[in-house]
């Protein structure tokens, strides 16, 4: 899937943050290498790692997984909705509140990769499956316009957000 063209997403700064990709990069290939960075770091965690909060107040290593699902799954609903020419604006969400509900911390580490093993698998699958029509398509989500193709891309740029944070603030605790 192409990158999106400027006026497919909002002139925002965290859609700017999360669509810094080179041109002719391709998504699959993106989601492919980040989902094997996330593994090699994930996998190998003890539960007491997995834990590890870098600060008092920030979430641990596993909730800030949890997060990257519960977004991945909200940016793909959004994709899947557009796609299909959904005509009502998509609500936004507090990823506050969710955590808060989620209850990634009752949940073992083995569990939490495997719903973002799931979760993954799914979101390639969807991608995959877009016509050129249905990922131009563009609907409103969040108040914004955008296209189900930005949206798509959103979930790698979200999760290269969150692999920079894990390399700067979590990594160091364990080497």
């Amino acid at each position: 899937m192409h990158f999106p063209a400027a006026y497919e997403y909002p002139n925002a700064p965290y859609f700017a943050e999360y669509l810094q990709f080179d041109a002719d990069a391709n998504l699959l290939e993106v989601l492919d290498q980040q989902t094997q960075q996330i593994l090699a770091i994930y996998e190998p965690l003890t539960e007491q790692q997995a834990n590890y909060a870098y600060a008092e107040g920030k979430w641990s290593f596993k909730q800030l997984l949890g997060h990257m699902v519960d977004s991945e799954r909200i940016f793909a609903y959004r994709a899947l909705a557009i796609s299909r020419g959904e005509t009502q604006s998509l609500p936004g969400f507090d990823e506050n509140q969710y955590m808060d509900q989620a209850g990634y911390e009752n949940q073992s580490a083995e569990e939490v990769l495997t719903q973002y093993k799931t979760t993954r698998a799914a979101t390639i699958a969807l991608i995959q499956s877009f016509t050129l029509t249905q990922g131009n398509a563009i609907g409103s989500a969040n108040g914004q316009n955008i296209s189900a193709r930005a949206l798509a891309w959103m979930i790698a740029g979200h999760e290269k957000h969150h692999y920079n944070i894990i390399q700067a603030r979590y990594l160091p605790h364990f080497s």
